[in-house]
């Protein structure tokens, strides 16, 4: 809650702020600027955020209501009130959603070759071949279920798509209508693939399938009609580790109910009648406010089956292959970081690079031990594979795996098991946080010494995301970072207190206080005409106290400028409070994912990037670890080439404003078009290690240039 200084007024909503985050990414799929394709890739970006929206943060609303909590968002409202501001928001993000697909991308997509065609446009052979590919692939595995008194309503999985239907059927010799469901089992392709011996892509949905041969499945009977719906669940887990001696087995329990947790949303075609609507709600507890007609595909999320593949590259970005960087091409991984630390910008530098440093110390005769964080590892297996290949070359390994990553649970699961079994000591973190910071530590023998090589990174240790994640990574072997790993894996396998260290800062213990001390400088020095500015990337600023140190930044003179990928409660250009302060939302080809927060302190700049994002579970409820960047060069790099570039974007841009709208950045005539990422992509290739950056320190996107650090 906002302290008596602020009003409630001076805070966006965070769940409204997040809405407007897939409001953004929706605007890609919108832009005609955009590869087709691409355009499509972030429609179903759109409806997939949306899943995890209901099935969390709705979800954990609807609670509150049910329980009678009275409890105030920042920004002042009920939980009540913030629901039905939802629903409105959400009704029209929906609408302008389908719109976008029935008026814009699904008739671009059929002018290029890409259809989904209906019942009536297809010829003799196709619908043969659809008859023959019912019979064999999808009838044996449907299964009809009457609704009736004997029949109680089934329970439908979070998330699966069903059709209801409505029959008549002859009792006792009177004609009557009867509600019967028919579940779309996972493990049929949602769009069917037509066979074609030329280019063109043609497809047809599952549930019109289904529903053309619902006679077969309910023979005597007459088919009054039917309509897909789908529902979603709660999908939170309730775990409560101190009353679980097995917290993997715990995890595992709960997976389980996930699926069948309590609705809270129901989508249904718009034509379904209304009375089988209502009838469907009383039976799932819930209200109209929990309805969503849908007017075209039931789940868009599954259409990303017509992006996959390598068909249409006019259709897409531009291919893009990663670069080794400059520091690491033709090197010994080792000596290179013994000669400076090395920072790696992601994707646009190969991810790779943080695996070969894995795979290199797992059969390197030197090390001693490896140690690392794995929050989510995706379904890559050359990391957890680095570690087993360490265990079997007779090396102490230990990994810190965090079960409750959202929605990897299952996988990291399963992962944990096979470390468990090849050997590797797993450690499942502190009871009540979550293992979010990401730290490998590399122990190494080195003549009549040991050394320690540190990999600090802002994402996860996931192969696979490293190539679409904006991140950072650092390596180093400076001793105070490899003293402070250590430390920081000794409290989160042993038990020990939280004793502060030199150069990490870590949630939940000293990163709120820290970062509010690193505002409280650059207010002070504002206030004594010092040299003073602070710039934040991150994904979500919501925390009220750093919002409050933030405004009274800006009070005192502050430039702020925050990148601020998706939710943001802090209200900018507000006369008075924030008028120092710009907020901008960068959405394009990679997903935003660094955290980088850099302080001017009076010409001697200080970076520090890592995990955390500024949100209360991330500073109070999850371990996270920020580090400085202290090598002059790389400090230097983070500044004049990551954020000013990332601050001069006028293509992807959008700026929040005081009323809570976004807008994109005006292009001045005499301006040139800059788009970061595609500027971050030219700055990598492999040809680019010799290139000036004068280009890019000499932009002025600032009221003074940015302090220059010493070399070290």
């Amino acid at each position: 809650m906002p302290s008596h200084q602020t009003p409630a007024s001076q805070f966006f909503n965070r769940e409204l702020s997040w809405l407007e985050f897939n409001q953004r990414v929706l605007d890609q799929a919108m832009d005609a600027a955009n590869p087709l394709l691409e355009r499509l890739k972030f429609f179903t970006i759109v409806s997939s955020n949306l899943d995890e929206f209901f099935e969390v943060r709705v979800a954990g609303l609807k609670q509150q209501i049910e329980s009678g909590r009275g409890d105030r968002s920042v920004d002042g409202l009920t939980p009540s009130e913030t629901f039905q501001a939802i629903t409105r928001r959400v009704r029209k993000l929906v609408a302008d959603q389908y719109a976008c697909w029935h008026q814009d991308l699904q008739p671009a997509l059929a002018q290029n070759g890409i259809r989904i065609l209906e019942f009536d446009e297809l010829d003799q052979a196709d619908r043969l071949w659809l008859q023959q590919f019912y019979l064999a692939q999808v009838r044996p595995v449907l299964t009809p279920l009457a609704v009736d008194t004997a029949h109680p309503f089934p329970q439908l999985l979070n998330k699966s798509l069903n059709l209801i239907l409505q029959l008549e059927i002859v009792k006792n010799g009177e004609l009557v209508k009867q509600l019967a469901v028919v579940q779309c089992p996972a493990i049929l392709p949602r769009l069917i693939q037509l066979p074609r011996q030329d280019l063109r892509r043609d497809y047809f949905f599952l549930p019109h399938l289904v529903g053309h041969f619902l006679a077969d499945l309910f023979p005597g009977t007459t088919i009054l009609g039917f309509w897909p719906f789908r529902l979603t669940r709660n999908s939170e887990l309730y775990v409560d580790e101190e009353d679980s001696p097995n917290l993997l087995k715990a995890v595992e329990e709960e997976l389980h109910k996930r699926r069948r947790g309590d609705a809270v949303r129901l989508e249904i075609d718009h034509a379904c009648p209304q009375a089988i609507r209502e009838s469907l709600l009383e039976t799932l507890h819930l209200t109209a406010d929990d309805l969503y007609l849908i007017h075209g595909p039931m789940n868009p999320t599954r259409l990303i089956a017509l992006y996959k593949g390598d068909h249409s590259p006019e259709l897409r970005d531009a291919p893009f292959l990663p670069a080794v960087a400059a520091t690491l091409r033709g090197k010994d991984l080792f000596a290179a970081i013994r000669e400076r630390d090395i920072l790696l910008h992601h994707p646009y530098e190969s991810f790779s690079s943080v695996v070969d440093f894995l795979e290199t110390a797992a059969t390197d005769p030197d090390v001693l031990a490896i140690k690392m964080t794995l929050y989510r590892t995706g379904g890559d297996h050359r990391i957890v594979g680095a570690l087993m290949n360490a265990v079997n070359n007779g090396k102490q390994v230990t990994a810190v795996v965090e079960l409750r990553a959202r929605f990897d649970e299952a996988n990291n699961i399963e992962w944990a098991r096979k470390l468990e079994e090849n050997g590797v000591h797993v450690v499942y973190g502190l009871v009540g946080y979550k293992i979010h910071a990401k730290c490998a530590l590399i122990v190494r023998r080195e003549q009549y010494q040991i050394r320690r090589y540190v990999h600090l990174g802002t994402g996860n240790y996931n192969p696979t995301t490293g190539k679409l994640y904006t991140d950072l990574s650092l390596l180093t072997c400076r001793a105070e970072f490899g003293e402070d790993a250590t430390n920081l894996f000794n409290l989160l396998t042993g038990i020990c207190q939280f004793q502060g260290m030199s150069k990490l800062v870590v949630a939940p213990f000293d990163l709120h206080a820290k970062l509010l001390a690193l505002i409280a400088r650059e207010t002070a020095n504002a206030k004594r005409d010092l040299p003073a500015r602070i710039i934040a990337k991150c994904n979500s600023l919501v925390e009220p106290q750093l919002i409050q140190a933030f405004y009274a930044a800006s009070q005192a003179g502050v430039k702020v400028d925050l990148i601020v990928r998706g939710i943001c409660c802090l209200r900018p250009g507000v006369p008075g409070v924030s008028e120092n302060i710009t907020v901008r939302s960068i959405v394009d080809r990679f997903l935003e994912h660094s955290r980088i927060y850099y302080f001017e302190n009076a010409c001697q700049p200080e970076v520090y990037a890592g995990s955390a994002d500024l949100m209360p579970r991330n500073l109070f409820r999850r371990i996270e670890v920020l580090f400085p960047i202290e090598d002059g060069n790389l400090c230097d790099r983070v500044i004049n080439e990551i954020l000013r570039v990332t601050l001069a974007d006028n293509s992807r841009a959008q700026f929040l404003g005081a009323a809570g709208g976004y807008r994109r950045a005006a292009i001045p005539a005499e301006a040139a078009p800059r788009r970061c990422q595609q500027d971050f992509i030219g700055l990598a290739a492999p040809h680019a290690a010799a290139k000036p950056k004068d280009k890019y320190l000499r932009m002025e996107v600032a009221p003074r240039p940015f302090a220059k650090t010493s070399k070290g």
